[in-house]
């Protein structure tokens, strides 16, 4: 039996407009970007935009969750691969500097700079909720880095989270302004300067062969 497909096939390669409607996000922000101006980028009619995404806001949020997984990538990655708080962090800081100036895109972070001006309360919530899970990753990444003897104890865990998610929009906004990759590198470095130094006790500790802290995603 034949089953004959109903509608019209789709003129357009669903990933390429995805990719493009990235890039009017990413460059205007959530607000700012109307559903004309992403039809014009993305190449498509208003009802082909209903019909393959759903509304502005299912858009977004699609976009959002591909931005993730392909140019926020980096961030598990960091998270993942390295063996202390201090290296996936500083990692982390460093790769973004390159990100955020990088050609071929808009600068800056996506998910940082779309929530700007936003006054859809539910997007602007999705957004705030992301960035309040990868603080509570670096939270969560530092205490085990101040278990396994890579920061001194007392650190203060909420406190270094917060200041590096601060540094990292920072650098989001910075990099939107003209800062250069090497302006953001020497931020990067100089946000990690001011970590605390694990102390000579813990030093000696890891040196004599204490398993270094596990590696963990964000979970974000």
């Amino acid at each position: 039996m034949v089953t004959r497909q109903r509608g019209r096939p789709r003129s357009f390669d669903r990933l390429t407009a995805l990719e493009q409607a990235t890039m009017a996000f990413w460059e205007h922000g959530y607000e700012t970007t109307s559903v004309a101006d992403l039809t014009r980028v993305m190449g498509i009619s208003a009802p082909s935009l209903y019909s393959a995404f759903g509304d502005k806001r299912t858009l977004f949020e699609e976009v959002v969750e591909t931005y993730a997984g392909s140019y926020g990538a980096y961030g598990n990655r960091a998270f993942t691969e390295e063996p202390t708080a201090r290296a996936a962090i500083g990692r982390l800081l460093r790769e973004s500097a390159e990100l955020y100036t990088e050609s071929g895109h808009p600068r800056g972070c996506l998910m940082i700079s779309a929530a700007v001006n936003c006054s859809t309360p539910e997007v602007e919530e999705a957004l705030r909720a992301r960035r309040e899970a990868n603080l509570t990753s670096f939270e969560d990444r530092i205490r085990r880095g101040v278990e396994a003897g890579d920061l001194p104890p007392g650190t203060d865990a909420r406190a270094l989270a917060r200041f590096s998610g601060a540094v990292l929009q920072g650098m989001s906004q910075q990099a939107r302004d003209g800062a250069t990759r090497e302006d953001l590198a020497a931020v990067a470095e100089w946000a990690m300067r001011s970590w605390p130094a694990a102390t000579p006790e813990q030093a000696q500790e890891r040196a004599r062969g204490k398993a270094p802290e596990t590696p963990a995603g964000r979970g974000a």
